[in-house]
């Protein structure tokens, strides 16, 4: 499974530019619906197009691996 790290990101900016980053502000500056962003966040094995992490890569200044994990999953789950 695909594990999305757009909070950490979040945090990580806040953090470094002193200040508090919303996902409002990145839907606002990415041009990434604000759902899309929630779903990215809450919902585990969201699924969602390149475009969207080429423009999230562009906005955290990131590699893609920072951006996402994969998570082996069980047979079970």
């Amino acid at each position: 499974m695909i594990r999305f790290r757009l909070q950490e990101l979040i945090t990580d900016k806040s953090f470094k530019e002193n200040r508090r980053i919303t996902i409002g502000e990145v839907a606002s500056q990415t041009g990434i619906n604000r759902m899309t962003l929630s779903k990215m966040i809450n919902h585990r094995g969201y699924s969602t197009v390149t475009d969207n992490l080429d423009k999230l890569c562009r906005y955290f200044e990131c590699e893609l691996v920072d951006l996402a994990e994969y998570l082996p999953v069980s047979k079970d789950d």
